[in-house]
């Protein structure tokens, strides 16, 4: 690393662009070298051949309750009001003899799910039921549920298990149901509330103009140099100052322990036009839908395939984004499965149990014996991060140094 910057940045995302933009303002000068040919990560966003902004490693929801992260990135961007709602499409049970019919509702699964998965009468006795037991505007539990010494409630966790969390965690995860940590399955959640966003906090929505511009904005600084297309480790090994590392840390290593485990995604992405909608093999729910207004393909912004289908989810970005697009419109599906390390792929999820975690701990050990390497970031830690969480730790991180 040449002697003129103070601070050496491996990667571009939101771990590696907070951090840099943070040191920059402290008047340290930063070099960020990002190996993609692109900045801003996984949250990176563009607009596809049809002019539809997409999320190129699947969608991005910006939601939380710090504040103090929510006012470092307004800086740099402009919010679009968005309120994410996600619902379960599964088959219709009571659907036979009406092929493709299907059931949609809110999840976490809430008073408005129970009204659609048991009709309107039995949901809101049910949803009374529960209110009753465990108060209003409260998350249970499936454990809680299921030891709950009234059968309707403990079937209820059942079906909340069966439809909504065990065959949608087989495929996100590759695992049977026998193999499914069981602490997992205790936290799923019963919302009693007719909030159907998908998350509660206090500060939601999507960057105005993209995120690829909220980080353009955030690296436009006379102490910062950005190097796209690099891969920094040769770069780190010569560097005497700190190095801030959001890369795979078996990899900075050079896997000396072996590979640490990840889940990855293939995406498709789709582009439908108006005269697609009535065309013969349109997936649609109900085959005789029309056009839906405004062009759009699904109802909400994602839509989870919670018992059938390969993919997990289907997301169509003009939800997510706002864009006025009436003739056109782009989805993704997402299918989860292992990753290799091959050629393109991208490792998205760490594999948290104990011997991952043990195996990590090695490679931990080692970075810490560099003290001026500064591990953080979902690859580096080996960790789930939701995007405000990680720009906390970078801006507690340049803080700190």
């Amino acid at each position: 690393m040449e002697k003129q910057y103070d601070v050496c940045v491996a990667g571009a995302g939101y771990a590696g662009a907070v951090s840099a933009r943070a040191l920059a303002e402290k008047g340290k000068k930063v070099l960020v070298l990002e190996r993609r040919g692109h900045i801003g990560g996984n949250a990176y966003d563009c607009l596809d051949e049809h002019g539809v902004l997409i999320h190129q490693y699947g969608p991005h929801i910006f939601h939380t309750n710090d504040k103090k992260v929510f006012d470092f990135l307004s800086r740099f961007t402009q919010w679009r009001d968005y309120q994410h709602r996600v619902v379960a499409n599964i088959p219709d049970p009571a659907g036979e003899g009406r092929p493709g019919w299907r059931l949609q509702y809110p999840v976490p699964f809430n008073l408005t799910s129970l009204e659609e998965a048991f009709g309107p009468e039995e949901g809101r006795a049910l949803g009374g039921k529960l209110i009753a037991a465990y108060g209003a505007e409260r998350k249970v539990t499936i454990l809680e549920l299921r030891q709950n010494p009234d059968p309707e409630i403990a079937a209820l966790a059942d079906y909340v298990y069966e439809h909504v969390f065990v065959h949608y965690t087989m495929k996100q995860w590759g695992q049977k149901p026998e193999d499914i940590d069981p602490n997992t399955t205790a936290r799923v959640p019963v919302f009693l509330s007719r909030d159907d966003r998908y998350f509660q906090d206090a500060y939601q929505g999507m960057p105005l103009e993209g995120y690829t511009k909220m980080f353009e904005r955030m690296l436009d600084h006379p102490n910062i140099e950005v190097r796209l297309g690099m891969d920094a480790r040769p770069i780190l090994k010569e560097a005497d100052g700190p190095v801030i590392y959001t890369g795979q840390v078996d990899e900075l290593f050079d896997f000396k322990f072996g590979p640490l485990p990840y889940r990855t995604l293939d995406f498709q992405f789709e582009t439908w036009r108006d005269r697609d909608y009535n065309a013969p093999g349109m997936p649609y729910p109900d085959p005789d839908r029309p056009l839906r207004g405004g062009g759009f393909y699904q109802t909400h912004g994602t839509v989870n395939y919670t018992v059938d289908q390969d993919y997990t989810r289907i997301t169509e970005f003009k939800h997510l984004t706002g864009q006025d697009l009436p003739g056109v419109t782009t989805i993704v599906k997402e299918y989860s499965r292992a990753y290799t390390g091959a050629e393109g792929e991208t490792p998205y999820y760490a594999i948290i149990n104990p011997e991952n975690n043990a195996l990590y701990a090695k490679y931990k050990a080692e970075a810490d014996k560099k003290p001026q390497l500064h591990l953080l970031g979902r690859l580096a830690e080996y960790k789930y991060y939701n995007m405000d969480a990680i720009a906390a730790r970078a801006l507690e991180l340049a803080e700190r140094l």
